[in-house]
């Protein structure tokens, strides 16, 4: 067991390191979130003779990324976790105070006594893959805004609304085709995507999703594990005899997962056999329209990580009524 551990609160442009000493004390250490900050941070740890010590950092937003790669590929055991992990021990703790200085010993706390699962670093193919998917949604989106204010625009802005409009359909297929073409280029992205394709309900833009975030299967135990990371393990709310509360989704992941997973189960709930037989198991246990619909994003993560981690095609045989 390490006797240092190192907390580091991420921001976009710093990072906040507190460094946990065997006395229990710190010392701390704000950084840029640069490649020359990185070499900072290394220096500083090897001058506390501290540089095989965990390190623990959340997952807040793609800004942990570079930092989380660089001391992995440094040798050091990284564990990134859930924010909300963070929040309730803080709670847990009664801190009162949260600056980013706090929160890096908190974090540097979290990971002497918790001891985290360390992270495992996805392959490069998958880390561009991810941003480029991510790129993507957010030309989509950029999409989305411009046409609803084409609809209340005046008519001095409308030609320049359309122009956008207009550059934005045609950079969105670009994007597409260099999604596709990143793909083609490595044959275990192209043969896993062939395996998501066998799912019905799974088109081309949903199977790059999963690839993205999904393609290292080892990264997860289990189907129930992959679920969770988007945040769509249920939540069950109880409490002695007479308070029972709807299951809901506990929507402590990854939010861009369950956006892109909502279309995707609502077609296979209503245009392919094995969704139609799931809908109708559940409505006629009297679930919800709402909830089946949750079921069905969950299953098709359980669906797609079976196919990826088995390499077998989807079989409609395992999924009828």
């Amino acid at each position: 067991m390490s006797l240092f551990h190192l907390g580091i609160d991420v921001a976009k442009a710093k990072l906040d390191c507190a460094l946990r000493l065997p006395n229990g004390k710190f010392r701390s250490k704000v950084i840029a979130n640069t490649d020359d900050g990185f070499a900072q941070l290394t220096n500083w740890l090897a001058s506390h003779q501290a540089t095989s010590s965990p390190v623990c950092m959340e997952a807040t937003g793609i800004y942990w990324e570079a930092i989380a790669q660089y001391l992995v590929t440094a040798g050091l055991t990284v564990s990134v976790v859930n924010p909300a992990q963070i929040k309730a021990y803080g709670a847990s703790r009664l801190t009162r105070s949260k600056t980013d200085a706090v929160d890096a010993r908190l974090i540097a706390d979290f990971c002497a006594e918790r001891q985290p699962e360390p992270w495992q670093a996805p392959s490069q193919e998958e880390i561009t893959l991810r941003a480029l998917v991510l790129r993507l949604e957010a030309l989509q989106t950029m999409r989305t805004q411009e046409s609803h204010r084409l609809g209340v625009a005046r008519e001095a802005v409308q030609d320049a609304i359309q122009q956008h409009l207009a550059w934005l359909d045609n950079a969105i297929q670009q994007w597409i085709k260099t999604i596709d073409e990143h793909i083609d280029q490595h044959p275990d992205l192209q043969q896993k995507r062939a395996l998501l394709d066998s799912i019905p309900g799974i088109g081309e833009r949903t199977s790059a999703i999963f690839l993205a975030f999904y393609a290292d299967t080892d990264r997860f135990a289990n189907s129930r594990q992959a679920a969770a990371f988007a945040g769509l393990d249920p939540r069950h709310y109880a409490s002695g005899s007479s308070v029972r509360g709807k299951p809901r989704l506990s929507k402590i992941g990854h939010a861009f997962l369950r956006k892109a997973l909502y279309m995707p189960a609502m077609v296979t709930l209503y245009k392919t056999t094995w969704g139609k037989n799931f809908k109708d198991r559940l409505a006629g246990a009297g679930k919800s329209p709402k909830l089946i619909i949750g079921a069905m994003m969950r299953k098709l993560v359980h669906v797609a990580f079976g196919v990826l981690i088995s390499g077998k095609p989807f079989d409609p045989a395992l999924h009828q009524a």
